[in-house]
Parts: structure tokens; C-alpha cells; sequence
């Protein structure tokens, strides 16, 4: 790599005002942590782009780690000159020859933030066209296809050459939208609804519900391999593991089996509401997709949502199974979400649940249980777990969308 900085664009944030600072230095956190096994590099950021000095670290694994970080639109690697048109010249010959490969074709793209600079955007790409043309022999302009597009970015206080434009994740910083409580279940859908979370800045706490014995520890297991994925996305994700056996116990005891699951979906919100106030979150983020089973039903939604004021965020609320699990494969979490150990909703579900309950009848119902003492118990007995990313390299996604 012939390259001594890494440019990156915001993208969306340049869109933001006054506190585009806050969001930069979200941005600009969230890249120290992925790259802190660089030691040698510095990170410099200003309103309108941020700039990885490499000082000698390998840039082919800060591109691949960078590809992952949300809040990048795209970013270049990059050579950095003064304002010295010869200097310019030199600069813009010497990476064109340690990048160009015979018969390749090129074109030339000037952006001039500076608009004082004495030379116009036309001028410039003609100049430069030129003088890689009669230094490199047989070389050809392309401009609709070309091999290289030479890319030279102008500012104020410097020039910056580049050659490729690599895609990143976009959305926004992680932790830059506040934070959520993510009911985690161990299935397909839930992990990729934390996903999109975390595309929209949304900083996430995982919370399971887990019902001994007749949930193993290796569906313990498998929720926790699930959350590190996570946190090799977003950095450490605490995960929350709540007791749930007495609890569903007692609601299939108490409470009509059609009526059963309605039930225990409001017990759940509940108790992540609770752990939610105690963890200083905004909201609570499922994986429910609208009619894909039957308390994921609107009617089943308003008779469960009545339990909290608290926001309920849906990412997958609109797509269908396919378009889940294309990004659960992308983000590595399908094969883990398909292990054959059940969780607490399967074990428990009844043969005919409810698709449309009714409000009314499911308070009515829960009105002769006393759950609050169970929901403080369940709370006061919840494990809590700081998982750590795992892998230093993950596979990129930032053309998911």
C-alpha cells in the first residue's frame, strides 16, 4: 500500500448542525476502539472529514475493520501534499506509477473545497491529465469506465490524492442515538434487529429470558455467542439473563392456554422495562416482524404494548423472512441463531395461540396473579454479563443496503 492516510467521509452526518461535534467524536471513538491494535496511528478529525495517519501500520487491515464502523459514508486512502503545483504534480505521478498497471485507462476528478485556489476544477484535471500522459507511456484517458480514477481533493490547508472510493457501513454512530434494550431471544430475528439498532446510532443492552431446565445451558450458550457477534460490531454489549421459569410456570397454570403467550410477552416487556429504567435506556428493541407469527399480529402488538410507555423500536417490522436472513448470513449470526437448542417462548408456546387478542380479556385474565413480586424477583435475579468483542477481523457488510 503506497498510501499514508486513510480520508473519511461522513456522509450522513454532514447533514447534522450544531451538534455534528457530538456525533464526530462518537464517530471518531468508535474507530479508536476498532483500531486500537494500531498503536503508531493518529486519528484527526474537523467538520468535514477525518483522516487516519498510518505512521507505518498496515492499511489493507485498517480498511477491512473500517468497512464495519457505522457513520462512515465511504473513505479513500489518501496521499497528502502542500498547495505547490509541482509538488502536486510529483505526488500525483509517483502513487499514479505504483498503482497503474499496464493497459489500464484513467480519467481525472477534481473536488476544490478551496474555492480561492487560483486554479479552477477544469484546469486542474486538464493539467494533471496531461502530465500523467507524457510520463507514462501508452497510457488513455477513459472517462465514462476508466481502471483508476485519480481523485484530487483540494482543501485549505493542504491536497489530498487518491485513487479508490471504498463503500462504508453509513447510518450513524454508535451511541450517538442514546441507548436500548434489545430483547434478545435466540433466534434469527432478534440479532438483526439489534443490527439495524446499531446502524441508527442506538447503543444496545441485550436482555434473555431463560427457563431452567427446560431451557439448556447451551441455549444459554448460544445467546451469548449471539451478543459477542453484536459486540464485535459495536464494542462490549452487556447482556442480561433473566430467570423465567417461575413465571411461565405459574401463567401456564393460571392463565388460558390461547391467551398464554400474550401473557408472557407482557410479562417480558415488563420486566426488560425494568431493567431498562435500571440501565438508563430510552427504548426497547424486538425482532418482530408484522404478522410473521401470532403475537406479532397489530392486534397482538396493542394488547402487549399496553403494558409500557416506554418506546418500542421494530427494525424488521416491515420485511419479509428472506430479507432477514440475507443479513443475519451477512453479519454472521444465521448458522448460531439455527443451533437446535430452544429457547423459552418455543418450549412454552401453546398449540393455538391467540392472533387476536383482546386487551380487555388478557388484563382480565391476569387480574386474580399477583406478578409484581415475581417481576421484582426475576429483576433482583437477572445475571448480567459484559461481553467483549471477540474477533479482531469481521466480514464487511457495509454494502448490506
Amino acid at each position: 500500500m503506497n498510501y499514508d492516510r486513510i480520508l473519511i467521509r461522513y456522509g450522513e452526518l454532514s447533514t447534522k448542525g450544531k451538534n455534528r461535534k457530538v456525533f464526530i467524536h462518537k464517530l471518531k471513538r468508535n474507530i479508536k476502539r476498532v483500531l486500537r491494535n494500531f498503536e503508531k496511528i493518529n486519528i484527526e478529525a474537523d467538520r468535514e472529514r477525518m483522516f487516519i495517519l498510518l505512521n507505518g501500520e498496515n492499511g489493507l487491515e485498517i480498511i477491512e475493520l473500517l468497512k464495519n464502523v457505522f457513520g462512515i459514508q465511504s473513505f479513500s486512502p489518501a496521499i497528502k501534499t502542500d498547495k505547490e503545483l509541482e509538488n502536486m504534480k510529483n505526488a500525483a505521478l509517483d502513487l499514479f506509477k505504483k498503482i497503474h498497471q499496464a493497459g489500464e485507462t484513467f480519467k481525472i476528478t477534481t473536488k476544490r473545497s478551496d474555492k480561492t485556489y487560483y486554479l479552477d476544477t477544469n484546469e486542474i484535471n486538464q493539467i494533471f491529465g496531461a502530465h500523467l500522459l507524457k510520463n507514462i507511456p501508452e497510457l488513455k484517458v477513459d472517462v465514462k469506465k476508466p481502471d483508476i480514477n485519480l481523485q484530487i481533493e483540494i482543501r485549505e490547508k493542504a491536497v489530498y490524492f487518491s485513487c479508490e472510493n471504498i463503500p462504508g457501513a453509513g447510518g450513524l454512530p454508535v451511541g450517538s442515538s442514546g441507548k436500548g434494550m434489545l430483547m434478545l431471544s435466540g433466534g434469527i430475528d432478534s440479532p438483526v434487529a439489534g443490527f439495524l439498532s446499531m446502524k441508527r446510532g442506538v447503543e444496545i443492552e441485550a436482555v434473555h429470558f431463560y427457563s431452567p431446565p427446560f431451557t439448556s445451558e447451551r441455549s444459554k450458550q448460544k445467546v451469548i455467542d449471539l451478543t459477542e457477534k453484536l459486540a464485535n460490531i459495536s464494542g462490549a454489549v452487556k447482556l442480561h439473563i433473566v430467570p423465567f421459569t417461575e413465571i411461565q410456570q405459574l401463567i401456564a397454570k393460571q392463565v388460558p392456554e390461547n391467551y398464554s403467550m400474550t401473557t408472557t410477552r407482557r410479562l417480558m416487556l415488563r420486566i426488560t422495562d425494568e431493567i431498562r429504567r435500571k440501565n438508563d435506556g430510552l427504548a426497547i428493541i424486538t425482532g418482530e416482524s408484522l404478522g410473521q407469527v401470532a403475537s406479532q399480529t397489530l392486534e397482538s402488538m396493542y394488547a402487549i404494548n399496553d403494558v409500557t410507555n416506554t418506546p418500542i423500536l421494530r427494525p424488521l417490522i416491515t420485511m419479509d423472512k428472506s430479507e432477514i436472513i440475507d443479513i443475519s448470513r451477512a453479519i454472521d449470526t444465521f448458522e448460531i441463531s439455527n443451533r437446535p437448542y430452544e429457547d423459552c417462548c418455543t418450549v412454552f408456546v401453546p398449540a393455538s395461540p391467540k392472533t387476536k387478542p383482546k386487551k380487555e380479556k388478557v388484563q382480565y385474565f391476569e387480574s386474580y396473579i399477583e406478578f409484581e413480586p415475581l417481576i421484582s424477583k426475576a429483576v433482583e435475579n437477572t445475571e448480567t454479563i459484559a461481553i467483549a468483542p471477540k474477533a479482531a477481523e469481521q466480514d464487511g457488510f457495509g454494502d448490506l443496503f
